[in-house]
C-alpha cells in the first residue's frame, strides 16, 4: 500500500495563468496538495489552454497539459461581486492562495493578506509577479526572455562574437515557479506554527537576478565582468567544456582536482597528470587552449558513445543530445522519468514525471482538468445547493 503524499490535506487556491505559476503549483499538486485552479469562464480560463501548436483535442493544448497535471479547475469570475463572495467562501477552508499576475493586480482583485486575513487569519497569499508588487514597475507586464535579457543571461550564453543569445528554455519562468512553491510552503509552515498567515512575494526579475549567483558576486566585489567563452567553457575550471570526438561532441566536466588524473588515465595519457603545466586548476586555466588541442586529438580517436563507456563512473562526461535523444535516453526510462496519463476523449499520452520522489508514496498521474471540471464538486463540498449553483451559472459567475 502506498504511503500518503506529504501535502495531502493542504488546500491551495491558484489564480494563475500561462507557465511560471502553474509550473510551481504543479509541484505542490504532485505531492498531494489539493490544487484548485480558479479560471474565469467568461474569458476561456487560463489562456495557456489555447497555446499551440500541438493539441490532444481542440480543447486540450499540450502546452497547458505540461503545466497543470493533478489539478482541479473551478470556473469563477472574480471580477463580479458574487464571484468574489464565492471565492471568500473557499478561502475560509483553504491554506493558501497562489497567484501569478501583473504586480498591481492582486491588490485590485483583493488577493492579498490584507483583504483575506479577516476571513481566514491563517491564509497565506503567495504572489508571483514580473517585477514585484511595489515600486516603479509594479504595473509592468513581463516575461521570461525579457528577464534573461536584462539580468545578463544573453551576455553569458552562446559563443563569443555571436549575437546575444537567450537560454534555450523558459528557465526564469520555471525557477520562479519553484520559488513560488517554496515561498508558499514556507508561509504555510509559519501559519501552522503561529496561527497567522501573511503575504509571500517572488518575482521573475528578482529570481533572474538571484540566479546569476557567482558572476554577480565576482562583479560586485572584484569588478570582474564575466564574458562568454568558447565551447561553453567554465569561467575558471579546466577541463570543463565541449571537446570533439570522432563522430561529434562530448562535454567533460572535471570540476574536482581528482578528475584530471582520472581523465588522463582513462585516455592513456597518465603523464599529463604530472605535467607541471597541468598540475592544478590555476595551471590548467592558463593552458586551457593547449589542453583543448590535446584532448581534441585524443578524444577524436573514438566515438562519443565509446568514450562514455570508458569514462562511466570515473570521469564526469555527457553526450550532446537534442530533445529527441534526451527523451529517448535509456537512463530516463530507468529513472521512470516519463509517465503515461489517460485523457478522456483522447487516450493515453506521455509527459515528463515529477522529479521529486516522495519515499513510499506514489506520485499521482491525473491529466490537466477541463475548464470548470470540478466546479460543482467543490462548491457542493462547501455547502452550495443545486439551486444556488444554477443561480450563479445563469449570472455567469461560474
Amino acid at each position: 500500500m502506498s504511503a500518503p503524499l506529504p501535502l495531502e490535506g493542504v488546500r491551495i487556491l491558484a489564480v494563475e495563468q500561462y507557465g511560471a505559476g502553474p509550473f510551481g503549483t504543479m509541484f505542490l499538486a504532485d505531492q498531494g496538495a489539493e490544487l484548485i485552479k480558479i479560471e474565469n469562464p467568461n474569458t476561456g480560463g487560463d489562456f495557456a489552454r489555447d497555446v499551440g501548436p500541438h493539441f490532444f483535442t481542440p480543447e486540450d493544448s499540450e502546452f497547458f497539459h505540461a503545466y497543470n497535471r493533478n489539478k482541479k479547475s473551478l470556473s469563477l469570475d472574480l471580477s463580479k461581486p458574487d464571484g468574489m463572495d464565492v471565492f471568500h467562501d473557499l478561502v475560509k477552508g483553504a491554506d493558501a492562495v497562489a497567484s501569478n499576475l501583473r504586480g498591481d493586480v492582486p491588490d485590485k482583485l483583493g488577493l492579498t493578506y490584507e483583504a483575506l486575513g479577516a476571513i481566514n487569519p491563517k491564509i497565506v497569499c503567495a504572489h508571483l509577479s514580473a517585477y514585484g508588487r511595489t515600486g516603479s514597475r509594479a504595473n509592468w507586464p513581463g516575461f521570461d526572455y525579457l528577464m534573461q535579457a536584462e539580468a545578463g543571461y544573453f551576455a553569458l550564453t552562446g559563443e563569443p562574437d555571436t549575437p546575444p543569445t537567450r537560454f534555450g528554455l523558459s528557465v526564469v519562468d520555471q525557477m520562479t515557479g519553484l520559488a513560488l512553491a517554496y515561498a508558499l510552503l514556507a508561509g504555510v509552515t509559519g501559519a501552522r506554527a503561529t496561527g497567522t498567515g501573511r503575504d509571500m512575494d517572488v518575482s521573475l526579475f528578482d529570481v533572474a537576478m538571484c540566479n546569476t549567483a557567482y558572476p554577480a558576486i565576482w562583479y560586485l566585489n572584484e569588478g570582474h565582468e564575466q564574458q562568454r567563452l568558447p565551447r561553453s567553457g567554465h569561467p575558471s575550471l579546466t577541463p570543463c567544456q565541449l571537446y570533439t570526438t570522432s563522430d561529434g561532441w562530448i562535454f567533460l566536466m572535471c570540476n574536482k582536482e581528482k578528475f584530471w588524473p582520472a581523465l588522463c588515465t582513462a585516455i592513456g595519457k597518465e603523464e599529463w597528470s604530472e605535467d607541471p603545466r597541468f598540475l592544478r586548476f590555476k595551471d590548467r586555466l592558463e593552458n586551457r587552449k593547449l589542453i583543448e588541442e590535446l584532448l581534441d586529438g585524443e578524444l577524436s580517436k573514438k566515438t562519443t558513445a565509446e568514450w562514455l563507456e570508458v569514462f562511466a563512473g570515473t570521469v564526469p562526461a555527457s553526450p550532446i543530445n537534442d530533445i529527441a535523444a534526451a527523451m529517448d535516453n535509456p537512463f530516463v526510462a530507468e529513472r521512470k522519468g516519463i509517465q503515461t496519463l489517460n485523457l478522456e476523449g483522447y487516450g493515453d499520452y506521455r509527459m515528463l514525471a515529477s522529479p521529486v520522489l516522495s519515499g513510499g508514496a506514489e506520485t499521482p498521474a491525473s491529466p490537466a482538468p477541463k475548464l470548470g471540471q470540478h466546479t460543482d464538486e467543490l462548491l457542493t463540498g462547501i455547502g452550495y445547493t443545486p439551486d444556488k449553483l444554477e443561480t450563479l451559472r445563469k449570472a455567469k459567475v461560474i
